[in-house]
C-alpha cells in the first residue's frame, strides 16, 4: 500500500511566488489544464472570468488596401 503525500498549500504558494513571470504563465496554464481534466469539464461556468478590455491591441494590426482584390494568376500557378 502506498501513501500519498499532499504538499501544504502554503509551501506551494511560496514556491510559485519565487518563479519569474514566464514560469508563472506556465503554472497558470497547467492549473487550467488540470482543472479542466479532473475537477470540472465546464470550470469556466464556475470560475468567473475577468471582463475583456477592448482596445488593448489597437493599432497593432493592419489590413492591406488590396486585401479583397483578386489574386493574380501567378499566385495560383506556382
Amino acid at each position: 500500500m502506498t501513501t500519498q503525500i499532499i504538499p501544504k498549500p502554503e509551501i506551494l504558494l511560496n514556491k510559485i511566488q519565487a518563479l519569474p513571470p514566464e514560469q508563472l504563465q506556465q503554472i497558470e496554464d497547467f492549473i487550467e489544464f488540470l482543472t479542466q481534466k479532473y475537477v470540472h469539464p465546464n470550470i469556466k461556468d464556475i470560475i468567473p472570468q475577468p471582463p475583456r478590455t477592448l482596445g488593448l491591441q489597437e493599432g497593432k494590426g493592419w489590413i492591406s488596401e488590396d486585401f479583397n482584390n483578386p489574386l493574380p494568376d501567378e499566385f495560383w500557378l506556382k
